[in-house]
């Protein structure tokens, strides 16, 4: 049975136990599925059983039956669905797709169909269905669900324990392409601020001083004018929502997202902007057999296209 442990520290002390393990989980579990599971004693305090409200005190030990958390997720919930997929590459060990905006990539509690894993258990027929949780089959990485691009899902236990190290120790190349709004000061750069999650609304992230590591580094490749900047990024380390909030932080939000985006474009415009312009260009990788450096190229969706002559011939009306 997989178990976390947490201890309190002082800076989270007095907060509600609810709260405290909400700002801990994946954000799929939702705060009302942590108060049922505290009520059921899936949570205890120094082995103690708690109600949701209870204080927590620092120095404390907070145990958490995770595999029950994520109990709605098993695989007898989650089925093959033929869902189309752009491959890229695919051998024995490993399959390469452009994944497109709008596809999650795994389920979560209250999203078990339309997702990639969906799509692999119906299209991929050597996939080791037992390799790890159900709902993650394969997944290594993650693009969020508005993000295009290239993504790697291993077939195996094998492949999937070596691409997850070589994630973990920064041994891959992740490039981006992104639009945003406004101008950057610095046409290259790196932005280093650490993230974690947001102290109030947990499904977000935010820049706080005892943060994770994270690196962005960036260069601008066009301006159209003062509205928009065309950047390429590169990935030093892999946070959840990195990209989005450190552009946001900056002043300088990607273009079309609803979460950290202030929609200045899509006014200015007078066009829906539907997702986030955030793509994944290219991702390289040690082939987990050979040990083959490998690089894949995910080229720009239509949408993507579309938006950069907008703001092209804008800029040619404007100058």
């Amino acid at each position: 049975m997989k178990k976390r442990v947490y201890k309190v520290e002082k800076e989270d002390e007095q907060k509600r136990l609810d709260v405290y393990i909400a700002q801990k989980m994946p954000t799929e579990i939702s705060r009302n599925l942590i108060q049922n599971a505290i009520i059921k004693g899936q949570i205890t305090v120094n082995g103690s059983q708690k109600k949701p409200h209870y204080k927590v005190k620092q120095g404390e030990e907070i145990q958490i039956d995770f595999h029950e958390l994520v109990e709605e997720t098993k695989e007898e919930n989650i089925l093959p669905e033929n869902i189309p997929l752009n491959i890229l590459y695919e051998d024995e060990e490993l399959i390469v797709i452009n994944k497109p905006a709008g596809l999650i990539v795994h389920p979560t509690p209250s999203i078990k169909t339309g997702t990639l894993v969906n799509a692999l258990m119906y299209h991929v027929k050597d996939l080791d269905k037992t390799m790890q949780d159900p709902s993650r089959l394969g997944i290594v990485h993650r693009l969020d669900k508005e993000t295009s691009g290239v993504l790697v899902v291993a077939k195996n236990a094998y492949s999937h324990n070596l691409l997850s190290k070589e994630f973990k120790e920064r041994k891959t190349m992740k490039y981006y392409l992104a639009l945003i709004e406004g101008t950057l000061k610095e046409k290259e750069g790196e932005i280093d601020l650490p993230l974690g999650r947001h102290p109030i609304l947990r499904h977000k992230r935010a820049v706080v001083y005892n943060g994770r590591e994270a690196i962005t580094e960036y260069k601008v490749l066009k301006e159209f004018g003062d509205l928009a900047t065309l950047v390429w990024i590169r990935l030093k380390t892999g946070r959840t929502h990195q990209i989005r909030v450190h552009f946001k932080y900056i002043g300088n939000p990607v273009i079309g997202d609803s979460l950290y985006g202030k929609n200045k474009v899509e006014k200015d415009l007078q066009i829906p902007v539907d997702r986030q312009m955030l793509h994944a260009l290219k991702l390289g990788f040690y082939h987990p057999k050979s040990n083959e450096w490998m690089e894949f190229l995910a080229p720009l969706p239509e949408d993507f296209k579309n938006l950069l002559i907008t703001l092209t011939n804008l800029k040619r009306q404007n100058s």
